[in-house]
């Protein structure tokens, strides 16, 4: 027989609710305050919990924080609420609660909750909390327990993170397992439809890839986002390659929407800041390769797991993994040696080169045209002419891309992306 807990200060409500329930065929515990229904969890689990939300002693948020982290969120729970803290209510379910009813609960519709709660049996998803594909060292493990913190909190997250260093993956951290996760794919829509946005991610996260390049109005246009996101129980998380506080003091950006984007900011290591990852990322990723397109078995050897340490890596995790994809599907043999390594990393070595050695002593206007152009020439030759991965690599929004290559004098590959 199922047994339910009802957490509650109000004795008419915790011996109404007794009633009812029992009446139901369930058996039935009361605690009258948080400190008791910390000790009647520890004695004994039951099968549902019924907790209201605003108690003397220890609110319901914090005894749900407490449970989740202390490995007791084994049940699922229901939150109530009174009226005024709905908005506390969805924040308790994305953190692990089951449901929330509203008092007065209607007798129906708490039948209804409690046999869908027990149905279900189970705390509800909670956010996949994995870094794995950033790596296992202390500078990734020091970033996955500030992303932890930033879940326990109902603000947006600014993510700032080098190209191809990881931002999606933070993202992707914080996000609860069937629940809608929705990236668009240009920002034309946010000065024009923002809202639109929020809907197609209720209940859910939306990210968004760049937020450094916006316009006035698209600027206007996330700060109603971030305004309106709890109406839509919406976690929004942002990332930039830029120095959004520098493009703020210089009058680029908005500085009500800097401010509302940095209540909680994470910064993503470069490759470079953990090399150590770099040998198990290359393995793993070349496992998932050969078992993807089913190639014969490949291994690296010692030498070239130390060669990959060695380089610099611009381009970060992503670069990492599109080299590894391409020496196990060109390698000739088993082994993975060290020639064919150094014959990989080649062109990129040149793509290093090709952004450094500028002339420290022309003006810094000048530097940067001759920096910009030398960047975006190496990168669109060493993604093979295909914009999408031009835009993706360099952090540019695919518009601002071509107005930069056409104000650089840079002319525009041929199309080769079908």
């Amino acid at each position: 027989m199922s047994e339910i807990l009802v957490v509650d200060d109000e004795a008419g409500i915790r011996e109404l609710m007794r009633e009812i329930l029992e009446d139901e065929g369930y058996e039935v515990r009361l605690a009258e305050n948080g400190q008791a229904a910390r000790q009647e969890r520890l004695a004994k689990e039951p099968s549902l919990v019924l907790l209201d939300i605003w108690m003397p002693d220890v609110d319901g948020i914090t005894l749900l924080k407490e449970w989740s982290a202390d490995g007791l969120l084994t049940m699922p729970v229901v939150i109530m609420s009174g009226h005024g803290t709905i908005h506390t209510a969805v924040e308790a379910t994305r953190l692990g609660a089951f449901d929330y009813l509203e008092k007065p609960v209607p007798y129906n519709h708490l039948i209804d909750t409690v046999a869908r709660a027990l149905k279900a049996q189970g705390p509800a998803p909670t956010p996949s909390f994995n870094l794995d594909g950033l790596g296992s060292s202390p500078a990734i493990q020091n970033l996955a327990q500030r992303l932890k913190q930033v879940a326990t909190v109902d603000s947006p997250l600014l993510v700032t993170a080098e190209s191809g260093a990881g931002a999606e993956a933070c993202a992707r951290f914080l996000h609860v397992p069937g629940t809608p996760w929705f990236v668009p794919e240009s920002m034309s829509d946010l000065a024009e439809r923002p809202i639109d946005w929020l809907n197609q991610a209720k209940g859910g996260l939306l990210f968004l890839r760049e937020v450094a390049e916006l316009t006035p109005m698209q600027q206007k246009g996330l700060l109603l986002l971030l305004s309106r996101r709890r109406e839509f129980n919406v976690r929004i998380v942002c990332a930039s390659a830029q120095n959004l506080a520098q493009k703020a003091l210089e009058g680029g950006y908005s500085k009500d929407l800097y401010n509302a984007l940095t209540q909680a900011a994470v910064r993503v290591p470069p490759l470079r800041e953990h090399k150590e990852d770099i040998p198990a990322l290359a393995q793993a990723e070349l496992a998932k390769v050969v078992q993807e397109q089913g190639l014969p078995p490949r291994r690296f050897s010692e030498a070239a797991l130390a060669a990959l340490n060695q380089f610099t890596w611009p381009g970060n995790i992503d670069e990492l993994r599109a080299r590894v994809r391409s020496l196990a599907t060109t390698a000739l043999n088993e082994e993975i040696d060290v020639d064919e390594v150094a014959a990989q990393m080649g062109d990129s070595r040149a793509e290093e080169k090709a952004v450094a050695d500028l002339n420290l002593d022309m003006p810094l206007k000048d530097a940067r045209e001759i920096f910009e152009r030398r960047y975006l020439e190496a990168l669109l030759g060493s993604c093979g002419g295909n914009m999408t991965r031009v835009a993706e690599k360099s952090g540019l929004e695919r518009t601002h891309l071509y107005r930069k290559l056409k104000q650089l004098g840079i002319q525009l590959p041929a199309k080769k992306e079908a």
